[in-house]
């Protein structure tokens, strides 16, 4: 069941079991796989490698100056209007799978990029920083020669897309979207009193450092997706691929990068975004709370608009994709 903005009705289990049928069904589907002869499957996955290059489903990578290697998708006509997604902690540029789809069907050229140190780039363990982040989306548009692009960011690509807009060369950016985004500055200090405490985030890191595979169980199956809400429907499919997705990444670099998204200040970024910026938030956000993030960027934004949603959980653009997808595409049409 899809939660709506007016829709407070959430699910308090934590553990999802398999059904036995579909359990059944994977046991039957790895037999079949299991009796596939060698050749048939040799050939099929050539075939998925073999895109050529140019064309439409192109992925692939760039080198930085400092030889870190960031992959990136890039779908769709070379001169249709680009729009560029960038993902949160922990993740890769597969959480956007479903908004480059549903772009792409609308005639956009999509592209998404693995930040240093997650997903397919390259495993980082320095450089693990706000700073050196929005230097590689700058290498990485003047590669593609990006020019009145969109950026949209989630929770730690909002910080992203932040430090990146508020330093682009003119015309490379038409206009932003920050969804459950991190700035202004999440830790708490006397500047930022409505902050969370640097312990919240010191709890993070030992977390990661004492069992990484556990904890990136725990973060998608309660707070990410509100899944620890009484009523909701829990998808273990979203759990598992988030889960995927983080296991890629080097477990140096998003342990560096916890102090990256918590003590990043975006407060002067935002003061020099020029360019229309959306802001989208879910009022039931566990990771980011609302009222210490988005009233206070979109105040800081010059062409600033915030959009609330009341219920919607930190992990909005998987829970509640149609109405996040339908108001990016408005946003970008006005």
């Amino acid at each position: 069941m899809q939660r709506n903005s007016d829709d407070e009705t959430l699910t308090d289990s934590n553990v999802v079991s398999l059904p036995r049928r579909d359990f059944l069904t994977g046991v039957a589907a790895v037999t079949i796989l299991a009796n596939v002869p060698f050749g048939v499957m040799a050939a099929t996955q050539k075939k998925v490698q073999s895109h050529p290059a140019g064309s439409n489903f192109e992925m692939t990578t760039i080198k930085t100056k400092d030889g870190t290697e960031i992959f990136y998708k890039d779908w769709g006509p070379k001169d249709a209007i680009p729009i560029m997604f960038h993902h949160g902690w922990p993740l890769s540029a597969d959480d956007w799978d479903n908004q480059l789809m549903y772009f792409l069907q609308k005639g956009y050229r999509v592209i998404a990029h693995d930040r240093r140190g997650h997903g397919r780039s390259t495993q980082t363990w320095e450089g693990n920083d706000m700073q050196t982040y929005a230097a590689d989306v700058i290498e990485l548009t003047d590669a593609l020669n990006l020019k009145g692009a969109m950026h949209v960011g989630h929770s730690t690509g909002g910080g992203e897309v932040a430090h990146y807009v508020a330093r682009a060369k003119p015309g490379r950016v038409a206009k932003a979207v920050l969804i459950s985004a991190i700035p202004p500055i999440m830790v708490k200090s006397d500047k930022n009193p409505g902050g969370q405490d640097i312990g919240v985030f010191d709890g993070l890191r030992k977390a990661l450092f004492e069992n990484r595979a556990q904890f990136y169980i725990d973060v998608p199956s309660g707070p990410f997706y509100g899944y620890n809400r009484p009523g909701v429907k829990i998808s273990q499919g979203t759990i598992n691929n988030w889960w995927r997705q983080s296991m890629m990444g080097s477990a140096q670099a998003q342990f560096d990068c916890i102090k990256a998204f918590s003590e990043t200040d975006f407060t002067e970024d935002l003061k020099r975004i020029q360019v229309p910026t959306l802001v989208m938030h879910g009022g039931d956000d566990q990771i980011v709370p609302y009222e210490n993030s988005a009233p206070l960027a979109v105040k800081l934004l010059k062409n600033g608009t915030l959009k609330k949603y009341p219920s919607f959980p930190h992990g909005m653009p998987t829970t509640n994709a149609a109405e996040i997808n339908a108001d990016i595409l408005a946003f970008i049409r006005g």
